[in-house]
């Protein structure tokens, strides 16, 4: 266990590991590429995202939907499905983390992260469902295996990516359970490993009722879960940032100034020093939003929505309130909360998140914190189940349809087992594990996103101009059949 904690240690936070220079230049610079080529999309594009995503969804509330022949889940059912499986520990203790380890300069990394990830998250999106292909059920299949496969032709490659998946499934889930049960236990005061196992039973047994129904259950749980944990949340965080009001300025200044941390950079401008902060940063914002990694690509591809662009916009919308909304929100918390200069760097990311809310709220807020940070947990351990699930079932599609329930099968078996020995793992190595398995799952789908820029600009093009009034043949799937029926779908109602 100790050689192990050695290699993975290296892997995860070594500047040489896989989440050094050149994985971090790759997810920069494929979010920079983009950005030019759809010509700051994020921004340029941004009123017309809200229009599309949430202001219809909320004005919709309480309204019976209209799609109820269409074998498939909502727009926002796929929205929360895939918001829920970024919104997690990511964001309460994986922001607290970034700041112990990496300093405040770290959250200003998250948000450059986020800012280009924003658009590496639309473009794949609008790929997944350009992609995706539908089975006899009616049901949609979509994600980077997909297009890796479909789009560049490269299908050994696509089993690569869907390996990667699946093991980016289990430790993610692995972190997740690992925070439930730290936390419960922290806020009971006992940290005994038998309670720890409880805990890992009480989730696996929950989680295995819900994922056996599919996407369509895990949307509908998620539909309702995602909506309450972040409106209390976001309660509560803007009460400890209103109480701490007179810190904000000085978080701020945290923020920049350590961002590039010169003084401490030993004669380089980007030293050791200032590299780490902006890989603490660049890691904990990418396990946060997703963007890069072609995961909640998963969750939208199995959407209603007939416009690969109408999905994409809801991928923008799910990075900017991922992280420049929530995790700035924890980051806030964080700094108003503490002295960062008197911290030693041996406190405990759990235990600190805690206290920024039991300090404020007193009982309360340790009780409501044992309630936010679990079922922000459980809904990502949700979601990447099914991640994990459409990936074993692409990596056995040569096995038939009876070969690949078989697989399928297995991994919710070994995916359920597993939630309950990650209770008892240290913090340290499900971390480290699921940054590795982040930053391999990363590659090959930035790969393809760089590779299929060119028809991600042409479908956005396609989209606007149709929007604009032009008679332009619209674009909505790789494969003639599809587009046409989708046409249809078009012409009898907007999906």
């Amino acid at each position: 266990m100790e050689v192990l904690n050695k290699v993975v240690d290296f892997l995860a936070n070594h500047q040489f590991g896989v989440w050094g220079w050149p994985t971090i230049i790759l997810i920069l610079a494929t979010g920079i590429f983009m950005t030019v080529k759809l010509r700051a999309l994020q921004v340029a594009k941004f009123n017309h995202m809200l229009k599309v995503t949430i202001i219809p969804t909320v004005k919709s509330i309480g309204k019976k939907r209209e799609a109820d022949s269409v074998n498939s889940i909502s727009q926002f059912e796929a929205f929360a499905a895939a918001i829920s499986g970024t919104i997690g520990t990511g964001n309460i203790i994986g922001v607290t983390s970034a700041i112990l380890t990496g300093g405040p300069g770290a959250v200003f990394w998250m948000w450059v992260s986020a800012f280009f990830g924003m658009v590496t998250n639309y473009s794949e999106n609008v790929l997944g469902l350009y992609y995706r292909k539908k089975d006899e059920n009616g049901d949609f299949s979509g994600g980077a295996m997909y297009y890796i496969t479909h789009g560049l032709g490269l299908k050994w490659l696509g089993y690569i990516a869907s390996a990667f998946c699946a093991v980016a499934a289990i430790s993610m889930s692995s972190v997740q359970t690992n925070k439930i049960t730290s936390t419960i236990t922290s806020a009971v005061g006992n940290e005994d490993t038998w309670l720890k196992l409880l805990i890992g039973g009480i989730i696996a047994v929950v989680i295995a009722a819900i994922i056996i129904g599919g996407i369509k259950r895990i949307g509908k749980v998620a539909s309702v879960l995602v909506p309450f944990m972040t409106i209390l949340f976001f309660a509560m965080a803007i009460l400890i940032i209103i109480i701490n009001i007179t810190a904000l300025p000085g978080a701020f200044v945290l923020i920049f100034k350590h961002a590039f941390n010169f003084s401490s950079a030993a004669g380089g401008i980007f030293g050791y020093a200032t590299a780490d902060i902006i890989r603490k940063g660049m890691a904990r914002g990418v396990f946060s939003n997703e963007a890069g990694l072609g995961s909640s690509v998963i969750a939208h591809s199995a959407s209603e929505t007939r416009e690969p662009v109408k999905q994409g916009l809801w991928g923008v919308f799910e990075v900017f309130l991922d992280t420049f909304v929530i995790c700035t929100l924890v980051a806030f918390v964080i700094l108003t909360s503490y002295d960062t200069a008197a911290l030693t760097g041996k406190e405990s990311d759990t235990a600190m998140a805690i206290g920024a809310f039991s300090n404020n709220f007193g009982v309360f807020g340790t009780v409501a914190f044992s309630v936010i940070l679990p079922i922000f947990a459980f809904t990502t351990i949700l979601a990447w189940s099914y991640y994990g699930e459409k990936a074993v079932e692409f990596l056995a599609d040569k096995l038939g349809k009876k070969g690949q329930k078989i697989c399928v099968l297995a991994f919710k078996i070994i995916y359920v087992a597993l939630i309950v020995v990650a209770s008892v793992l240290t913090s340290e190595l499900v971390w480290s594990i699921s940054d590795i398995s982040n930053a391999l799952m990363a590659i090959p789908n930035l790969i393809a996103v760089v590779a299929l820029s060119g028809v991600v600009a042409k479908i956005t093009k396609n989209y606007f101009e149709r929007k604009s009034g032009k008679d332009v043949e619209p674009m909505l799937s790789a494969y003639p059949e599809i587009n046409e029926e989708f046409k249809k779908d078009l012409k009898k109602k907007q999906l």
